[in-house]
């Protein structure tokens, strides 16, 4: 048995039903609004699913975790310090009573992951359950597509992949396959999967990637892999290989087919329009010349839709500035350095090179998406990162309660006759 602290025994493995918890965190963060789907599902009917699996794993950890045992987590604690900022803004209900649901939400998905952290002890448990639930997420993309080629590749979207069975956009598929393709590869490189394994889930989450259109996402993956990969190049000879193969081929293909490259990143689109991030810079300038109060300065309007003028914003410092203020862009910041200066201060390792991907690639991603401030898969990459980076717990010394000895009776002495003393002298 291990220890959290003091003499509070830790449980020696993580249960099967920690992997179901995770799943339902990771179907909150889904969202309710996307593309049409081939059968109409009422956004009221989303929301009560997502709503209702968050419900479900703070009821399922709180079940298997009665005795509240948690962690220390910083990670955990700057979100809980983010929560109480956000639920300061939202108090003047300049948002609408919307930001205090938001709030409850964001309450029930930091005391989840607090009920998680007993089991956080830097082991790829978690690492597997990610990859699983997501590939199962790109599994129902996948089948949308097969059964309805035209919902799933609509022409609102430019012809860019969609959910056709649950409502999800282009840059949230995009998002799942890069995360799940950069996390199989580094447990490929580390010897923890088989490579009929990796192919399974490494090939059609590209296909998936490349009909996403993604420039986001992609960057973020080869950005993500290249600080990870380059983590490990000391320590590993696979990834070394890895690395000098991959420099190689990605060589040839922006020589042989630049053209080809070229055509899919820009999607078609103007270079006034590729200048201005799809519009993006045109709502976030508007944001930042709009008058604001010290106390909406600080503090923010509370917690939204991440939108601004009915625009979305897609950026999650601005996101984060226009409803928690400069307090939360602020605790957004200090999470983002304080665990990648924790990765940087561990000795090189594969959970180390999972951790270095997943905040890269969050990094990454924040300037052209939003969802750093509130319960998003972002933050469930951040915190998987951070029970990556986590030390194991020191095991506790079971001391074994010492057994009285047995008195033993001494026998009386028998007496010796004095002429066997006489014969035994002689």
């Amino acid at each position: 048995m291990s220890t959290l602290s003091g003499a509070e025994p830790r449980p020696a493995g993580a249960p099967r039903i920690i992997g179901i918890v995770w799943g339902l965190l990771i179907l909150n963060t889904l969202g309710s609004a996307g593309a049409k789907t081939i059968v109409p599902l009422p956004r009221s009917l989303i929301q009560m699913v997502t709503m209702g699996a968050l419900v479900t794993a703070f009821t399922l950890a709180l079940a298997i975790n009665l005795r509240l045992r948690i962690r220390p987590s910083a990670y955990v604690l700057l979100l809980t310090l983010l929560l109480v900022s956000s639920v300061i803004s939202s108090a003047h209900l300049e948002s609408g009573f919307g930001a205090l649901f938001r709030c409850f939400r964001l309450t029930l998905f930091v005391g989840t992951l607090w009920l998680l952290t007993c089991w956080w002890n830097g082991g790829l448990t978690f690492v597997r359950h990610h990859i699983r639930m997501y590939f199962a997420v790109l599994g129902s993309v996948a089948a949308g597509l097969a059964v309805s080629p035209g919902a799933a590749l609509p022409d609102l979207y430019g012809g860019r992949l969609v959910g056709a069975l649950w409502p999800l956009t282009p840059p949230q598929i995009g998002q799942y396959a890069a995360v799940i393709i950069g996390l199989t590869v580094l447990l490929l490189l580390g010897r923890r999967t088989d490579k009929k394994s990796a192919a399974v889930v490494i090939v059609p989450s590209l296909v998936l990637l490349a009909l996403t259109h993604t420039r986001t996402a992609t960057l973020g993956l080869i950005v993500g892999l290249v600080l990870a990969i380059g983590s490990l190049l000391l320590t590993s000879a696979a990834a070394r290989r890895f690395f000098t193969w991959t420099v190689l081929l990605a060589t040839v293909a922006a020589v042989g087919f630049a053209s080809v490259l070229q055509s899919w990143f820009l999607r078609g689109q103007s270079k006034e329009n590729f200048s201005s991030l799809t519009g993006r810079a045109k709502v976030w300038d508007a944001l930042l010349a709009a008058p604001r109060s010290t106390s909406e300065q600080l503090f923010g309007v509370g917690l939204g839709d991440k939108s601004f003028g009915g625009l979305p914003i897609d950026n999650s410092w601005l996101a984060v500035y226009n409803e928690q203020g400069l307090i939360g862009v602020t605790l957004v910041a200090v999470i983002i350095v304080v665990l990648g200066g924790v990765a940087l201060l561990r000795p090189p390792s594969l959970q180390r090179a999972c951790a270095i991907f997943l905040i890269s690639y969050c990094a990454m991603a924040s300037y052209t998406e939003a969802g750093l401030g509130d319960a998003s898969p972002y933050l469930l990459h951040l915190a998987l990162a951070a029970s990556l980076l986590a030390a194991p717990a020191e095991a506790t010394v079971l001391s074994t309660p010492e057994v009285p000895r047995l008195a033993t009776p001494e026998l009386p002495r028998q007496r010796v006759p004095r002429w066997a003393r006489r014969s035994e002298a002689t």
